[in-house]
């Protein structure tokens, strides 16, 4: 009896594998496809940008970045990522905080909120700072009085970069923080410790590697931003160009050497970018590797002096 029912076990499973399992035709066919997908439409292009960056040499190649509006496009794209990126981890920090550890009234419209930038067009976003703060705009008299200038300046540029980036540190660490639970925190708030330290170094901690993954995200676009800066920015050469601005200007101005010049900068931060992910990854994957045998092995010494003990 046992035995039928084994075998009517095991024949079943199989079944089961059989179902979900693919023919070899079908499973390389896929793997073909999708190879010849990431070689036509990831590879080619990417191969493609430096193929025509270094379409005249070496000399022009330098020559191009080296060109006054290359450096201030530079600049400015790294002096709004070094903005933008410590504002958008104070907000997502605070976000992730308040969304994971506090039950309040409101909560699912703030993680609507968070999750707006990624709904919105950034163009769209780009025009409501301008009907904001433009010289016709809602503010723009009381701004023009008083001599504040924000659309066609960085600080507009800065808004837009701001806007369309704040969801990715938020959205990295929220659920990181609701897995973590409460029960660490609750535990050093028993032993005396204030607030803050609790903050430092207990929650923390718990949460480094999705911080940091956020900050990537987040600083990768922030540097590549087109849409809404291109609306607030003016495009002003030397001053409002950040370096997708200063592609585009190339490129329509027919340097075409120039124009795929800086836009290898650009992809070598988008391949940078990914090669850290990757590291973080691995490592975060290994120490959790690390973790679990170190718990398996303890378990195995619990038992054993648990056995020597009943012995």
């Amino acid at each position: 009896m046992a035995g039928a029912v084994k075998r009517r076990l095991s024949a079943g499973h199989a079944k089961s594998q059989r179902g979900t399992e693919e023919s070899p035709f079908v499973k390389w066919l896929l793997i073909g496809l999708a190879l010849l997908f990431s070689l036509v439409f990831l590879l080619l292009p990417l191969a493609n940008v430096f193929a025509q960056a270094f379409s005249k040499g070496w000399s022009a190649y330098l020559s191009a970045l080296q060109h006054p509006d290359s450096l201030s496009a530079m600049k400015l794209t790294l002096l709004v990522a070094a903005i933008t990126v410590p504002l958008n981890v104070l907000f997502g920090l605070a976000a992730a905080w308040c969304v994971a550890k506090f039950e309040f009234r409101g909560k699912a419209l703030l993680i609507t909120l968070i999750d707006l930038p990624f709904s919105v067009s950034p163009v769209v976003a780009g025009l409501m700072f301008v009907v904001l703060f433009g010289a016709h705009g809602f503010l723009g008299p009381w701004l023009k009085e008083h001599e504040i200038r924000i659309i066609f300046d960085v600080p507009g540029i800065v808004l837009a970069t701001v806007f369309v980036t704040f969801p990715f540190v938020a959205r990295e660490l929220i659920p990181v923080m609701q897995a973590a639970g409460n029960d660490q925190e609750q535990a050093a708030l028993t032993l005396g410790a204030n607030g803050w330290q609790t903050f430092w170094y207990v929650t923390l901690p718990g949460v480094k590697w999705g911080l940091i993954y956020g900050v990537i995200l987040c600083n990768a676009r922030a540097m590549g931003e087109y849409g809404a800066v291109s609306v607030v920015s003016g495009h002003i050469i030397g001053r409002t160009n950040t370096m997708p601005l200063h592609v585009e200007q190339l490129y329509q101005n027919a340097n075409t050497a120039g124009a795929f010049a800086v836009a290898s900068l650009l992809t070598l931060l988008a391949l940078v970018t990914l090669a850290i992910k990757i590291y973080l990854e691995w490592k975060q994957h290994r120490e959790f590797e690390l973790a679990q045998q170190a718990t398996r092995a303890e378990n195995g010494d619990t038992m054993f002096l648990a056995r020597a003990k009943s012995e």
